[in-house]
């Protein structure tokens, strides 16, 4: 006996899925309906059952409430930024953290980081209640004791895995960010000279 296909209609008056949603799992390819001669989309009825099925389960399982926060200085380090996310991600599994993972390659001085701002808005909107970073200059060069308090606020544990950096490393990191504040110093400078000349 051939299994009746659904139409439409019937899956909003069976299940409550609107036609927009059922296009737009067609469109994510999680749903492939039959077109009749006519070219109306027609479903399975174990199709529409698993995609409801799947987003039971994914509605039930814990959010990350965690975020590993990694960062480098330049794309030269990328190498040691994967390196910094895989113990910073064996140190949140061993100790049952369900995490998401922020990284960037930007300067410890930069005050426009996007990964970092992302972190700041979470804490913000209260989606977290731990924070892991490696060495303390990853979250920030300058001001690091402002972030922890700004976390600690919020509800937020900041976990530092390990106290000190490589000296060679941060004292590598550590010149190319003087450089880098001397160049914006140097440009802001030049800039209100320029303006005055005007």
């Amino acid at each position: 006996m051939e299994q009746k296909l659904l139409t439409i209609k019937n899956i909003k008056e069976a299940y409550g899925i609107s036609r927009t949603t059922l296009i737009n799992w067609e469109k994510k390819g999680l749903l492939s309906p039959i077109r009749t001669p006519g070219g109306q989309r027609r479903y399975r009825r174990e199709d529409i059952e698993k995609i409801l099925q799947l987003a039971d389960k994914e509605e039930n399982e814990p959010k990350a409430d965690t975020v590993i926060y990694a960062r480098v200085s330049t794309k030269k380090q990328e190498e040691y930024l994967k390196n910094q996310i895989k113990r910073l991600e064996k140190f949140a599994k061993e100790n049952g953290y369900k995490y998401e993972i922020i990284s960037e390659i930007a300067s410890g001085v930069n005050e426009k980081r996007r990964g970092l701002r992302k972190l700041l808005n979470k804490i913000k909107r209260g989606e977290l209640k731990t924070v892991i970073i490696e060495y303390p200059d990853r979250l920030a060069r300058f001001g690091y004791e402002y972030l922890k308090f700004f976390m600690e606020t919020f509800g937020v544990k900041l976990i530092v895995v390990n106290g000190k950096e490589e000296t060679e490393d941060l004292n590598k990191e550590l010149a190319e960010d003087l450089i880098a504040i001397v160049t914006s110093f140097s440009a802001r400078i030049y800039g209100a000279r320029g303006g005055k000349k005007k």
